[in-house]
C-alpha cells in the first residue's frame, strides 16, 4: 500500500509509540492503590453530599422563627373619608369679581386609602399597631394570613404621642405573639421584621440592633427612646413586629430614615408593656402637662436675660390657660430646680414631667428679675 519504505517506517514508529503509551496508562491504573481509589471516590461523594444535604443545625433559625410567628402578623388597610369645599367657578374672573372668596361652594367627597402592618397579641383578636397607621380612619380592615377576605376592626385605644394603637376584630382561636423584654436586647443582636412594605404581603427582612435609646423627630412626632436597626423597614412596615430569634416581639417597626440606607426604628416593647393595659381598659393614656415651651439655659442666653445663673432651663413661652399660666409662670423665667432636684438642661424638666401623674403638684425654683422664688404648678392632662 505504501511503496515508499521511509513512509512505512514512520507510520510503524508512530503506531508503536501510541501502543506503548496506552500500555503504560493501563499499567498505571492497574497498579493504582485501592486506598487512593477510595479517597477519590470519597471526595466525589462528599462533594455531592454538600450540594444536597440539609443545612447544618442552627442555620435555619431565622426561617424557623418566621414560620412560627408569621401567621400572627396582619395587613391593615384604612379608608379615610372627608368632605372638601370647592368653588366650581373659581377660575372664572367674572364670578371672582362679584363673589370673591364667598362664591357658591360645593362639597366634594375626598377618600384617602392607607396601608400598614400589625400583629395579634391575644387569641380573641386584639391587635397592636402604630397610631399613625389608623389615625383619622373611618374604616379599618384587617387581613389575616392567607385570607383574601378582610375583617372589620375597631379602635380599642390609641395614643398619638407614643404612636401606639390597639385594635379588635371579631375572631377567636387566633395565633398571637408575646411581647419580650427589650432591656435584655444587646446591640449587634439579630432581629427579624415582618410586615407589608409597599403592599408586599408578609415580607421578611433580617438584620441586627444597631443602637438603643435613639431620639427621633418624624414630622410632628417626637420619639425619645427607639430601637435602631439595620433591618430593612419601608412604608407599609409600620406597626409590624420586630422579633428576636426566640420569636418574641421586642419592638414595633415605626419609622425609617429616608435620607439613609439601612436605618430603621422601632418602639421598644418595654414602652408598649407600660401602657398596653391602660390603652385596652381606658382607651387612652393620660399624659401630665404643664404648658410651657422650654430651652436649655447657657451663658449667652443668661446674659441676654440678665440672669445670675447660666445652668438650668428657660421658658421661651407659656401656653395661655395652661397650668403654668395659672400658676403665674412667665416667658423668660429660668427654672433652676424642680421638687428640689437641680435642673441642668431642658430635658431634665421634660423627663420629670413625663414620670409624674396628672394632678401631681410640682414646685419649681424660678429666677426672675434677679431674684429667686418657688412656684407650685398642678399638672393637668395633656
Amino acid at each position: 500500500m505504501f511503496k515508499d519504505k521511509n513512509i512505512r517506517k514512520t507510520i510503524i514508529a508512530v503506531l508503536g509509540a501510541l501502543m506503548l503509551e496506552a500500555a503504560l496508562l493501563v499499567g498505571i491504573f492497574s497498579y493504582f492503590p485501592k486506598e487512593s481509589l477510595s479517597l477519590v471516590q470519597a471526595a466525589t461523594e462528599t462533594s455531592t453530599a454538600v450540594n444536597t444535604a440539609v443545612s447544618p443545625v442552627g442555620t435555619n433559625i431565622i426561617a424557623d422563627t418566621v414560620a412560627k410567628t408569621s401567621p400572627a402578623v396582619v395587613k391593615i388597610e384604612t379608608v379615610t373619608k372627608s368632605n372638601t369645599r370647592y368653588d366650581p367657578f373659581f377660575n372664572d374672573p367674572f364670578f371672582r369679581e362679584f363673589f370673591g372668596s364667598q362664591g357658591p361652594y360645593r362639597v366634594q367627597p375626598n377618600i384617602t386609602e392607607g396601608m400598614g402592618s400589625g400583629f395579634i397579641i391575644s387569641e380573641d383578636g386584639y391587635i397592636l399597631t402604630n397610631e399613625h397607621v389608623i389615625s383619622g380612619a373611618t374604616e379599618i380592615n384587617v387581613y389575616l394570613t392567607e385570607q383574601e377576605k378582610s375583617l372589620s376592626a375597631k379602635v380599642v385605644g390609641s395614643d398619638a404621642e407614643l404612636d401606639l394603637a390597639v385594635l379588635k376584630i371579631n375572631a377567636s382561636n387566633l395565633p398571637y405573639l408575646k411581647l419580650g423584654n427589650d432591656n435584655n436586647t444587646q446591640v449587634g443582636e439579630w432581629v427579624i421584621a415582618i410586615g407589608n412594605p409597599y403592599g408586599l404581603d408578609h415580607t421578611v427582612t433580617a438584620g441586627v440592633i444597631s443602637a438603643k435609646g435613639r431620639p427621633v423627630q418624624v414630622e410632628d412626632r417626637q420619639y425619645k427612646n427607639l430601637l435602631q436597626t439595620d433591618t430593612s423597614i419601608n412604608p407599609g412596615n409600620s406597626g409590624g413586629p420586630l422579633l428576636n430569634l426566640a420569636g418574641q416581639v421586642i419592638g414595633i417597626n415605626t419609622a425609617v430614615n429616608a435620607s439613609a440606607q439601612g436605618i430603621g426604628f422601632a418602639i421598644p416593647a418595654s414602652t408598649v408593656n407600660s401602657v398596653l393595659n391602660t390603652l385596652i381598659k381606658n382607651g387612652k393614656v393620660s399624659h401630665p402637662w404643664m404648658g410651657v415651651y422650654i430651652q436649655t439655659l447657657n451663658a449667652d442666653l443668661a446674659n441676654q436675660l440678665g440672669l445670675q445663673n447660666s445652668e438650668g432651663a428657660v421658658l421661651s413661652g407659656v401656653v395661655a390657660g395652661s397650668p403654668a399660666d395659672k400658676a403665674g409662670l412667665q416667658q423668660g423665667d429660668a427654672i433652676l430646680a424642680i421638687n428640689k432636684q437641680k435642673i441642668t438642661d431642658a430635658s431634665d424638666i421634660t423627663d420629670f414631667i413625663e414620670k409624674s401623674k396628672v394632678g401631681d403638684k410640682v414646685t419649681l425654683l424660678v429666677e426672675r428679675n434677679g431674684s429667686q422664688q418657688n412656684i407650685t404648678v398642678t399638672l393637668a392632662e395633656k
